[in-house]
This record gives structure tokens, C-alpha cells and sequence, in this order.
């Protein structure tokens, strides 16, 4: 049994003397886990560092063996991240997101794209994270669990659509929100449509995919949600609050 096919490397760890265990992601196989020869080595770790997109190819001699990789690297993502804070913090959210929601084995070729897409544009800074909240969003409705942000839960209407329930998943309207509006989660307006988006949307929308990552993929699994993630969103809390400040008075 064998197949060859780019990945993202998802997680990595020792195994005995200088071998490593990696879990893979690919379009059409899906999460993988095998043995990366030298992968903890003074050669193989630089290429097996998490969030690196290499050329792999898997051998077992059953299909339900752990098997083993040999790769060539593509894309050195963790060395170009490795030099940004934030750049670092959104690639091990979406590395751990990833390791924990997917099954393995499963293929999800969107969600693979939409991850590919966002590693290849951290270098563009803090608006990537944008792009981040979206590809959790399709990650959710690629496993089942997709909101409904196309029109209002109470009207109907597509309009003035501005929070989303924390029960249903579903739009709530400006006007339809009333007395409910302190518990309902805010609906940023880049997951509407094309639109500018600040350390204040980026916040809302991190709430919004993780508060149903946490409920519906890894509560479900008796998980919680990765430190990565949550560690991204009190950063970027903590950007919006400095945004929001007024400017002192001279």
C-alpha cells in the first residue's frame, strides 16, 4: 500500500532515536499518521517542523499499518513564520483546529484548500486572520455542524443581519435581536460578503467559529478547544482593546 500526494504537516513528535511520528494532512487521503525516518534528527527536523507543506509519500504493507513517510519540502512555512508573533500564533491555531476536528483518514479536499490558502498568505499579517475565521467556518460545515448566516432566524429577511444564535447557529437581524442581543454572538460583516474587517471583527469572529468548534467538534469528543486557539484569541483580544482606546490628551 502506498500513495504520494503534497500535505501540510499537522504535529510531530519524537520517536526513538531520531525518528519522528508525524500527522499529515492531504487533499484526498486526508489525515495521516506514519513514521518519519530522521524526522527528529539534526537533518529531518527542519523538514518535519509543523505547518511546512512537503511532497510526501506513505508505505505500509497493510492498509492499517502505521506505515512510514519520505518527503521533500515544498514550502518551509514554520522557518518564514517563525520571525512574527502573530504569523506563529495563527499557524499553530489552525495546525491544532486541524489535528483535533478531522478524522482520520477522511478526506476534505476544501478544507485542505482553504488550509493551504492560509498558510500561504501569513506573510500578509493580521488581516489573514479573516481568512482564518472563514476556513473554521467551512471546516464546521465540511464536518456537519454548518451555520446559517443567509438570513435572519426570526424575519426571514437577508438584511441589517448582525448576530448569530449560540444555540442554533443561525443569523439574527439588527431589529429581530431585541432584548436577546447580550447573549447572541456577533456576526462580523467579512463572513457576509466582501468588506474591510479590524482587530474588533477578527475578535468576533474567533468567539463566533470557536465557540461552535468548542461545542459541536471537540466537545463532542470530550475535548477542549486546542491552547493554540485560544491562546490566538486572547491576542487578538487583547489587539482590539488597544485599537478601541481613545488617544490620550496632550
Amino acid at each position: 500500500m502506498e500513495w504520494s500526494a503534497p500535505v501540510i504537516v499537522l504535529e510531530t513528535r519524537p520517536f526513538g532515536e531520531g525518528d519522528a511520528l508525524a500527522t499529515v494532512f492531504s487533499a484526498a487521503e486526508g489525515t495521516y499518521r506514519g513514521l518519519a525516518r530522521g524526522g527528529s534528527g539534526r537533518r529531518g527536523a527542519a523538514l518535519w517542523q509543523r505547518g511546512n507543506v512537503l511532497s510526501v509519500r506513505w508505505v505500509a504493507r497493510l492498509a492499517e499499518q502505521l506505515g512510514s513517510f519520505s518527503a521533500e519540502m515544498i514550502h518551509p512555512t514554520a522557518a518564514l513564520a517563525m520571525a512574527d508573533g502573530l504569523q506563529l500564533a495563527m499557524l499553530d491555531a489552525a495546525l491544532a483546529v486541524a489535528e483535533g476536528a478531522l478524522p482520520e483518514r477522511e478526506p476534505h479536499p476544501q478544507v485542505f484548500a482553504g488550509l493551504f490558502d492560509v498558510i500561504r498568505h501569513l506573510a500578509e499579517g493580521p488581516a489573514v486572520l479573516a481568512d482564518l475565521v472563514r476556513w473554521e467556518i467551512g471546516l464546521l460545515a465540511a464536518l456537519g455542524y454548518g451555520l446559517d448566516l443567509s438570513r435572519c432566524a426570526a424575519t426571514g429577511s437577508n438584511e441589517h443581519l448582525a448576530f448569530v444564535s449560540p444555540r442554533t447557529g443561525r443569523a439574527v437581524s439588527e431589529t429581530a435581536a431585541g432584548p436577546w442581543r447580550e447573549r447572541l454572538l456577533k456576526l462580523p460583516t467579512f463572513l457576509l460578503g466582501p468588506a474591510d474587517s479590524d482587530p474588533a471583527a477578527w475578535r468576533d469572529g474567533l468567539l463566533l467559529s470557536g465557540h461552535f468548534l468548542a461545542r459541536n467538534v471537540f466537545g463532542l469528543r470530550h475535548r477542549p478547544l486546542p491552547q493554540a486557539r485560544l491562546l490566538l484569541y486572547d491576542r487578538v483580544a487583547a489587539m482590539s482593546v488597544a485599537t478601541e482606546q481613545p488617544c490620550p490628551t496632550l
